[in-house]
């Protein structure tokens, strides 16, 4: 049992406004099919693992989203609570407040949609961290982060300030958790979906079963 609200933040896989980067390659419709896609194997992982709660944070609107029917079948095994805040930062800082109430839990895991190779075993990784540490921060390979854990989630306040999409933001990340007095432990490092040119990285990390492996399947750098 992972003593923690399982926490993922999501945006509703709108064509036209999901991966505007990787639709600049393929197309807004084939975007945001791969979105749903890995925002679908996402939920499966977090579904999978035994936690003390699990909770979905979402922005965006489902009724047009990509595979609409399906997520909302698969958010029926969450308590769903909609994003708050102005910017990305105070977002996140919302979401791990909003996430621990729901559950009824102080510690929080939060990831996004972008790591489809998640597994429960990864989760329970960062669950194990959080028994010895303040602070769990699993690195993404473009310098970002793809996991934050803490032991409270008051202490996800540090995310305030910190620019969020940035080469720089998994060390700024850290620095703002070590600032607060935080002990961190890291985990395994994950590559993100954001460009075609991660696309490839990403499938090998899946299953070959799972939807994002299948979706793209013929996508190519």
């Amino acid at each position: 049992m992972i003593q923690a609200c399982l926490l993922v933040v999501a945006k509703a896989p709108v064509p036209g406004l999901a991966k505007t980067r990787l639709a600049a390659t393929i197309g807004d419709a084939a975007a945001a099919e791969i979105a749903a896609a890995a925002l679908l194997d996402t939920l499966d992982a977090v579904a999978a693992s035994p936690a003390a709660g699990r909770v979905v944070a979402m922005t965006g609107d489902l009724d047009t989203a990509a595979r609409s029917e399906e997520i909302r079948a698969r958010l029926a095994d969450f308590v769903v609570v909609e994003q708050r805040g102005d910017g990305f930062a105070d977002r996140l800082v919302n979401a791990h407040l909003d996430g621990a109430a729901a559950a009824g839990t102080a510690a929080v895991i939060q990831i996004g949609m972008d790591t489809p190779q998640v597994t429960p075993e990864l989760l329970a990784e960062c669950g194990r961290g959080l028994d010895r540490h303040d602070a769990v921060l699993g690195w993404a390979r473009d310098g970002g982060w793809w996991v934050l854990g803490v032991r409270d989630a008051a202490q996800a306040q540090c995310l305030h300030g910190v620019p969020m999409s940035q080469p720089d933001t998994g060390a700024l990340t850290l620095a703002a958790l070590r600032d607060a007095g935080l002990s961190v432990a890291s985990v395994s490092e994950l590559a993100d979906v954001d460009t075609i040119d991660d696309i490839d990285a990403v499938r090998r990390a899946c299953p070959p079963g799972s939807r994002f492996s299948r979706i793209t399947a013929t996508v190519e750098a």
